[in-house]
């Protein structure tokens, strides 16, 4: 792997292999470290940032709920990332904002530093190439997720995703695309970094905040542009054999944007024979789908898109209210 020259450490530019720590900082022993992972795609007016701001506002929700204190604002971790694009010339580019607990005392409850980093590289589709179009096909994982009140699902940090690689791995060690978790309860959690969607009669059923899932942003732009173009979407608990029964399914997440899941355990998805493309897969995934042309773009402040621009996003055409670098 190439890596890039610069990234953003607390506080300064500085060359890649310089971003070092030291071997006994807490987070590498403990997990104790809170992160983001953030896209910026190319655009004719320049590169532009996929909700920018809601992403650092959950890094410090996260170090919030892990009691880390941040030495850095929401508008400075902005400016950080704005500012490692430009020194790497990167315009679509996947951006990775993580908090840790560095070197300090010993022991669980140790005082240390919060040091912050800021890195930035080219990323192509997480689950590997064409899975945008042609689907995965996925398994559910024997490992299940934390149940509640033991591990915070709603803060994305270090530690939490032991679990997910428990559940990637053992998928890829059976030869599936990415494996599917479900809560302590027995009903449906979410993927080992993404969130799912599940499609019956033209309306999204997906599991709610409480069956130790991560509330994605991308889950929640889905939500809102389904909502906004006349789309029935309900949360509520979800038993393992829907995966089954359900039209059409779906993953979702800043790293995996939308990736259509075409079988599980080896059973298909719907009722026709074709891949589950998702660029194909019917009137429900086409208005909040990521276009052919390019993604849809929101404000970084939240905004939702005004209703010319839902209109030229489902034309394939990104609105203009992106939070320009």
């Amino acid at each position: 792997m190439r890596y890039p020259d610069w990234i953003w450490h607390n506080g300064t530019i500085k060359p890649w292999a310089e971003a070092t720590t030291h071997v006994m900082a807490h987070a590498i022993h403990y997990g104790s470290s809170v992160f983001e992972g953030i896209r910026s795609y190319d655009t004719p007016n320049g590169p532009a940032i996929f909700r920018l701001t809601e992403h650092n506002r959950r890094l410090l929700a996260s170090a919030k709920i892990y009691d880390m204190p941040m030495p850095y604002s929401v508008e400075q971790l902005n400016a950080a990332c704005r500012e490692v694009l430009k020194a790497n010339q990167l315009g679509k580019a996947y951006l990775r904002p993580v908090a840790f607990r560095g070197l300090g005392g010993f022991g669980l409850t140790a005082d240390t530093p919060t040091d912050v980093a800021v890195a930035a590289w080219q990323m192509g589709a997480y689950l590997g190439d064409d899975v945008l179009e042609a689907g995965i096909d996925a398994c559910v994982s024997s490992w299940q997720r934390f149940a509640p009140n033991t591990i915070p699902a709603g803060a994305k940090a270090g530690g939490n995703y032991l679990s997910g690689q428990l559940v990637a791995r053992e998928a890829r060690r059976l030869g599936f695309g990415e494996g599917i978790a479900l809560a302590s309860t027995g009903l449906l959690s979410e993927g080992a970094g993404e969130n799912l969607f599940l499609v019956f009669d033209g309306a999204l059923h997906t599991s709610p905040v409480s069956a130790a899932l991560l509330n994605g942003i991308t889950r929640n732009t889905l939500m809102t542009l389904a909502r906004e173009a006349g789309i029935t979407v309900v949360e509520r608990d979800l038993p393992r054999e829907y995966l089954y029964l359900c039209d059409e399914l779906f993953m979702c997440g800043t790293a995996a944007e939308i990736t259509p899941i075409r079988s599980v355990d080896g059973r298909q998805v719907g009722t026709e024979a074709g891949p589950g493309d998702a660029a194909h897969a019917g009137a429900v995934l086409r208005p909040v789908r990521w276009p052919h042309a390019g993604p849809p773009w929101l404000a970084g402040a939240g905004r939702r898109l005004r209703s010319d621009q839902r209109a030229a996003f489902h034309r394939g055409a990104p609105p203009a209210t992106a939070t320009r670098t």
